[in-house]
């Protein structure tokens, strides 16, 4: 599974990286490979995550980066960390928040950073290019908010990126994060991830067995498991939502099917056949369908 940004018409390539090339061979992707792989994606499209994520909207009519800023409010937030800041959403929503916060991000996407600075300017946030394993940048306690978009899924290895943020946070900060949520809350994403991991698997008959991040992630149990272990004594809240976004069969097709990292694996004939098949599956919903997607967004309180 995963998430996130609309596939653009003439400039679909397949994905040729050591993650790509270790799964078609039959071999266990190492974390170097894992990063050069998430990188590709992101130097390929950079922003692509943040088109979707802004039309998938709750019932409250929030967007997941809203959703998330609100773990924000009401805390002392004189210093917020974006880990995996991307393009700089979600630093522009906190911007408009906490007009006296001191606001960073961090990204290892070069391409994504270049987005956020244009966005935000140098004046209003600090940027940094590194890896969220490694936030040498910042002094012990020296953070009260930490906040994550959707990107601790994909992290590996992610026991070090939870022991940093345990690191910088100040003893009564706050880390709170967006991840992937439980399919069966979502009406038809089940069916819909079904659909494309098929293909997927058609290609790489491996798929699924390995995959991107830590899957304890994606799991709730395991996820309070780990951040019990990461943040002891810390109040840990796990809360389940779903976004949903309405379009015609075959615009909803290309932005659903681009949730998922996998579909970058295809070949461009591989991923049409998918999007037509995908396209149809929405169009016996109706001439316009809805997409829904299930998340969780995790609150760590010190």
């Amino acid at each position: 599974m995963l998430h996130l940004g609309a596939l653009h018409p003439g400039r679909e390539t397949t994905l040729d990286t050591d993650w790509t090339r270790a799964v078609a061979r039959g071999s266990w992707p190492d974390a170097a490979a894992v990063r050069d792989h998430l990188k590709t994606v992101h130097k390929a499209h950079a922003g692509f995550t943040e088109s979707c994520a802004t039309s998938c909207l709750d019932a409250d009519g929030r967007d997941s980066y809203d959703w998330l800023a609100d773990a924000a409010d009401g805390t002392a937030s004189a210093d917020i960390l974006d880990l995996a800041c991307g393009s700089g959403v979600l630093l522009e929503r906190l911007a408009l928040r906490h007009a006296d916060a001191r606001l960073a991000g961090v990204d290892m996407s070069a391409d994504e950073l270049a987005l956020a600075e244009r966005r935000l300017g140098r004046d209003r946030v600090v940027l940094h290019r590194s890896m969220a394993q490694d936030l040498a940048f910042l002094a012990d306690g020296s953070t009260d908010v930490v906040l994550c978009h959707w990107a601790l899924t994909l992290m590996q290895p992610v026991v070090p990126v939870l022991a940093e943020i345990a690191r910088v946070l100040t003893p009564s900060g706050t880390f709170a994060a967006i991840v992937d949520g439980p399919v069966d809350i979502a009406p038809g994403y089940a069916e819909i991830e079904a659909l494309i991991s098929g293909h997927v698997r058609r290609a790489y008959p491996r798929y699924g067995a390995v995959d991107l991040g830590d899957p304890r992630i994606r799991q709730t149990g395991t996820l309070n498991d780990l951040l019990r272990v990461a943040f002891p004594g810390a109040r840990v809240e796990i809360e389940a939502n779903v976004v949903s976004t309405t379009a015609e069969p075959e615009a909803l097709a290309r932005q659903a099917s681009s949730f998922f990292y996998s579909v970058f694996m295809l070949s461009p004939d591989e991923r049409g056949v998918m999007l037509a098949e995908l396209t149809g599956l929405f169009a016996r919903r109706g001439p316009r369908a809805s997409f829904h997607m299930p998340i969780n967004r995790l609150v760590v309180a010190r």
